[in-house]
């Protein structure tokens, strides 16, 4: 593992930031909106839990050589302005304003032309398991649309090469399988952060979820991994799921 990221974590590059956010020691609350046009808005909130600031601020003043002096202003561990930079000419994004609510936390929005551009990482997709598929019935000719979106072990890797390099550097700071590769069970991983760690920071992980609440063009008529609420689509998602992958994530909306 490389704790001596060379660049300061919160320096974060194109597309990958929201996936860079979902996969952070974080909670965090994720809603958005498809039109039938395939474009589509997001707003987040995402915020750091305490053990997981105060190891990400360890490893920031080590990659610096030291510690703030006295008296400075923080840095933020997440940046909300360099993330909206570094997003504003990514493929498939319109729009996009994040900011800081604290060093810690990040809220704003994202308006995306083409939400199977914009989630269609190249090279991520293994197996005729597509990270995202998007089928709108003007496509498919069925009376329903439809989207799904897989995660494993296998691709899980491959989207995490699309990181920047801080970023690899941080999930391999939380010894997290999905970036160390080693077969784990989601108990096995947190006894492992416990250990190496602190059982606080296990218990972080352990708790915090995603939360996410998107809507679709027409009804929802079915939800694989959520639940349904008329034109929405509701997901709470365990971090650890994300970090460990020992079963494949896989979430399946259809609308009419």
């Amino acid at each position: 593992m490389n704790f001596c990221a060379k660049k300061a974590i919160y320096f974060l590059s194109g597309t990958t930031i929201f996936l860079a956010l979902l996969l952070s020691a974080c909670s965090g609350r994720v809603s958005g909106s498809l039109r039938s046009d395939g474009s589509a808005d997001l707003y987040l909130e995402i915020s750091l839990e305490s053990q997981m600031s105060a190891l990400i601020r360890s490893i920031s003043n080590l990659a610096a050589g030291g510690s703030s002096p006295a008296g400075s202003r923080e840095p933020p561990l997440l940046d909300g302005a360099a993330m909206s930079r570094s997003m504003a000419n990514a493929p498939g994004v319109a729009a996009v304003s994040l900011g800081n609510r604290s060093p810690s936390s990040v809220a704003g929005s994202i308006r995306i032309t083409r939400v199977d551009q914009f989630l269609d990482l190249p090279g991520a997709n293994t197996g005729g398991n597509r990270f995202i598929t998007y089928i709108p019935t003007q496509v498919s000719g069925e009376p329903e649309s439809r989207m799904r979106i897989y995660l494993d072990r296998t691709n899980g890797p491959r989207l995490l090469t699309l990181l920047s390099e801080d970023i690899r550097d941080y999930l391999s700071a939380l010894i997290a399988p999905v970036a160390t590769g080693e077969q784990l069970g989601k108990a096995e991983y947190l006894d492992l952060v416990a250990s190496f760690y602190n059982k606080s920071l296990a218990d972080e992980i352990a708790a915090a979820h995603i939360s996410i609440v998107f809507g679709f063009p027409g009804p929802v008529s079915s939800v694989k991994g959520g639940t349904v609420s008329g034109t929405q689509a509701r997901f709470d998602i365990p971090l650890v799921d994300l970090l460990v992958l020992e079963a494949p994530l896989v979430y399946e909306v259809y609308w009419k």
